[in-house]
């Protein structure tokens, strides 16, 4: 499964670590995803959503 946000678009970065001797290293940032039960069209269904999403109130969570 892709690490992609179902309602931004959000996907992982490219990052690169620096260290003393000024070397950098590439790696990976991923966004932090979690996978809520979200009324879409009217249906509750599961989808991979980013935490700024969730707490920015773009999506309506189902009970």
């Amino acid at each position: 499964m892709a690490k992609i946000c179902e309602v931004c678009g959000k996907t992982k970065l490219k990052a690169n670590k620096i260290c003393f001797s000024h070397k950098a290293h590439t790696y990976r940032q991923k966004p932090n995803l979690q996978k809520i039960k979200v009324n879409f069209n009217g249906v509750a269904k599961r989808i991979n959503v980013c935490t700024s999403c969730i707490k920015a109130n773009k999506i309506t969570k189902a009970s």
